[in-house]
């Protein structure tokens, strides 16, 4: 049959169509990737949002950021509500290339802050922040220089809060958590579940108390690869809601200007040495290192906070610490993670440590090798029997629980030997027995050693199902 022009003529009015239709589907899906982030999309195991299902979820190890303005509100009062989102939509512009170039996605804005998300490693995470504080310098100097104070009105407050250098905090946790999509049949939204989120959130808070940049958790410092690429200091112990042994908090100073960083590494060891004296209360040490961290480096905030803690001290006996310092670490029931091999071996680990930790604390150094040498064997093999259940059932987690056995070595390994040649007091080797051995012990075990081990509970619970629900490979007797 003979094509007719009419025929054409409806065809190329269908096609054209088609591709107007198309082409409003991009822009539509162009618009929600705005919205939501595409990296937790892809992470859920789909390429768009039409794929996934209320309910839908992912547990993985990711580090999480989260970032704000310091003062926003109050340069903000001196903007027009014009200005005020000119420049905060120029600042979040600025910080989204730093985080999506080290392999983060942002997982919402929060006014000002920004909470992001690190699935690849915690090395991710350090590298955004210190990229983000960089940018922010680059920015000031970059204002500075197009749009400097006029003389006539430096005088003026309003305008010159207005003009204040943009100052941010941030804070990293690494830990498991739980990623979905949650809410009603109606309105629906991804977002991430787990304590590691509040944990960064307070990280980032606690920034403005040390007039510091950026602090990692523990977590953050045992999951990076190599921690020595980094300038990094220990700030303070903390308490987290919902946990007995507090978490130890880290300083990462990489992007501070370069004479302060120079300063802070050459003071490190006076500056850590005169924290762990605080938190022991013995003041009388811990005051003059600080007095010489800060003739050293002057602008060493954190050096100020602890110095003006010493003197509150004195004149008020109020004592900002969490208070569990001491020369033994008690076995607790929330230590026990329900495998009794691995329950076993942390049992005898823990007995050995508190002797090696009563061996510092008196100045007993008699047969203290032998003590070190069995810790490091046992922890090799406790190590060795983890991994291997964890190959075993294909845990997911293997990678950052693995690395988190790395590091801990690593700096055994480093304490092992100051104690064998007594580099330091008996009082600051007992602070690090505390901080390296009984907060790693409580933490790790209660937290990622637990994971474990629900993960394993889990899988016997499924197969005894599975099994249990298939039929019989044998035959009915007759």
């Amino acid at each position: 049959m003979a094509t007719t022009p009419n025929d054409v003529s409806n065809s190329t009015g269908s096609l054209s169509e088609l591709e107007q239709m198309q082409e409003r589907l991009a822009c539509i899906e162009a618009a929600i990737s705005r919205f939501v982030p595409e990296g937790l999309v892809h992470l859920l195991g789909a390429q768009s949002l039409t794929e996934l299902r209320r309910g839908q979820h992912l547990e993985t190890t990711m580090t999480v950021l989260f970032t704000d303005i310091r003062n926003f509100t109050q340069q903000s009062e001196n903007m027009t509500a014009a200005q005020t989102y000119a420049f905060i939509n120029d600042y979040l512009g600025s910080m989204e290339p730093a985080i999506e170039a080290n392999g983060g996605f942002i997982d919402k804005f929060i006014g000002d802050a920004i909470m992001a998300l690190f699935p690849r490693s915690a090395d991710d995470a350090v590298q955004s922040a210190i990229d983000m504080l960089n940018r922010v310098e680059n920015g000031n100097e970059r204002r500075q220089r197009k749009q400097p104070l006029p003389i006539h009105v430096q005088h003026d407050r309003r305008i010159r809060q207005s003009r204040l250098p943009t100052r941010i905090g941030i804070g990293l946790n690494t830990g498991i958590v739980m990623l979905g999509l949650v809410g009603g049949m109606r309105r629906q939204e991804l977002t991430v579940l787990s304590d590691a989120v509040n944990l960064s959130s307070r990280l980032e808070s606690m920034t403005k108390t040390y007039g510091i940049s950026l602090l990692i958790s523990e977590q953050t410092l045992y999951n990076l690869q190599d921690p020595q690429r980094y300038c990094v200091r220990f700030v303070d112990r903390i308490r987290v809601k919902g946990k007995v042994q507090p978490h130890s908090v880290y300083e990462v100073f990489d992007a501070d200007p370069a004479a302060l960083r120079e300063g802070k590494l050459k003071t490190r060891h006076a500056f850590e040495e005169a924290v762990a004296y605080y938190h022991l209360k013995e003041i009388d040490q811990a005051e003059p290192l600080l007095q010489a961290c800060i003739t050293e480096v002057p602008d060493d905030q954190p050096a100020q906070t602890y110095l003006s803690r010493c003197r509150e001290y004195r004149a008020t006996g109020i004592h900002h610490a969490t208070g569990e310092v001491g020369s033994e670490l008690a076995w607790r029931d929330e230590f026990l993670v329900g495998n009794p091999l691995i329950d076993e071996q942390h049992q005898e680990l823990l007995v050995h440590i508190n002797d090696l930790a009563a061996k510092v604390a008196t100045g007993n150094f008699v047969g203290i090798d032998d003590i070190m040498q069995f810790i490091g064997r046992y922890v090799q093999m406790h190590f060795e029997t983890e991994e291997v259940i964890m190959h075993r059932i294909h845990y997911p987690h293997l990678a950052a629980h693995v690395q988190e056995h790395r590091s801990f070595t690593q700096r055994y390994l480093c304490l092992a030997d100051d104690i064998a040649q007594q580099r330091h007091s008996r009082l600051y080797l007992g602070f690090q027995i505390q901080l390296f051995l009984f907060d790693w012990f409580a933490n790790h075990t209660t937290r990622t050693d637990r994971y474990l081990t629900r993960f394993i509970a889990n899988q016997t619970d499924r197969l005894v199902s599975e099994t249990a629900a298939s039929p019989s490979r044998c035959a009915a007797p007759p």
